[in-house]
């Protein structure tokens, strides 16, 4: 079962979220049929935006997370609530690359490249916080960490991974964030970079059968190390007849009089889940009047 565990050191200095999310991965390639680069883009994507959704405080708030690519994946969005559920889509799934040459991995950044990070965060008040920054990789972790530096003045450190077997299929997918608080001292900070130094990548701790607490236990090594939460993440979406109904009727009954016109009948597809939702005739007469 997927799932994300937070913990924090016991003098409140240091705190991390760790997620297995191999199954969220794998149902978001299928629904999307993803190449396997833009799986890893999408992959690490959506596991970046479970780890940032767990902060927030409310069932009802929820975190956006928008990349715009320059590059031949184009856009990457996933949504998602504190409520351990997200969904997402990819404007090119079929964006792909060659292996990198260097060190034999899905080259990422290639495919996403310059572009822009926008975060948006709804927390029920008069306007969501919204946080821009530009890309400076395009392999989501470094982007991610550098939008919380730049935007929340948060020094943290992000690994995301995602595993793609011979077959496209996803056989590992998680992650973690390290953030220290503004009051960490010198000996704090020189402990966590002793404990990073050499560690494997995320999906190899994976591999190597470890799972989020035992890699959280890694990272704060010499810590006293106090778990907070723990609770299972879905790849979920949450679309609706009604809720497309009610999409129609924003539309205005003008617009909706002359699509009954042009076309027999009206297709809505949700970006997020590929599900279709057909109307004819009758039943735009019915949501028009």
């Amino acid at each position: 079962m997927d799932y994300l565990t937070k913990a924090m050191d016991s003098t409140k200095m240091v705190r991390v979220s760790a997620i297995d999310a191999r199954d969220v991965v794998e149902k978001a390639r299928q629904i999307h049929n993803t190449s396997k680069t833009a799986s890893a883009a999408f992959g690490r994507t959506l596991c970046a935006g479970l780890l940032m959704a767990s902060d927030l405080k409310n069932e009802d708030d929820s975190l956006t997370l928008n990349i715009e690519s320059e590059s031949s994946i184009g856009r990457i969005v996933v949504t998602c609530k504190n409520d351990g559920n997200i969904k997402g889509y990819v404007k090119n799934p079929m964006a792909d690359a060659e292996i990198r040459e260097s060190d034999h991995k899905l080259d990422v950044g290639s495919i996403v490249g310059n572009g822009t990070l926008t975060v948006v965060k709804d927390l029920g008040l008069k306007h969501p916080y919204v946080g821009k920054v530009n890309l400076v990789s395009g392999e989501i972790a470094e982007d991610i960490a550098n939008y919380y530096y730049v935007s929340e003045q948060v020094r943290s450190v992000v690994s995301l991974g995602v595993l793609v077997d011979k077959d496209y299929t996803i056989k590992q997918a998680g992650g973690f964030i390290l953030q220290l608080m503004p009051y960490a001292g010198e000996e704090v900070i020189e402990k966590i970079e002793n404990n990073l130094k050499d560690l494997p990548s995320y999906t190899e701790m994976l591999e190597d059968n470890m799972n989020p607490e035992d890699i959280i236990n890694r990272l704060l090594e010499g810590f006293e190390v106090n778990y907070l939460d723990k609770k299972p993440v879905y790849y979920k979406c949450d679309c609706s007849r009604e809720k497309v109904i009610s999409s129609l009727i924003s539309l205005g009954k003008k617009e909706l009089e002359e699509i009954k016109e042009e076309d027999e009948k009206v297709e809505v597809t949700c970006h997020f889940c590929n599900t279709e939702y057909d109307f004819n005739k009758e039943e735009i007469d019915e949501i028009i009047k």
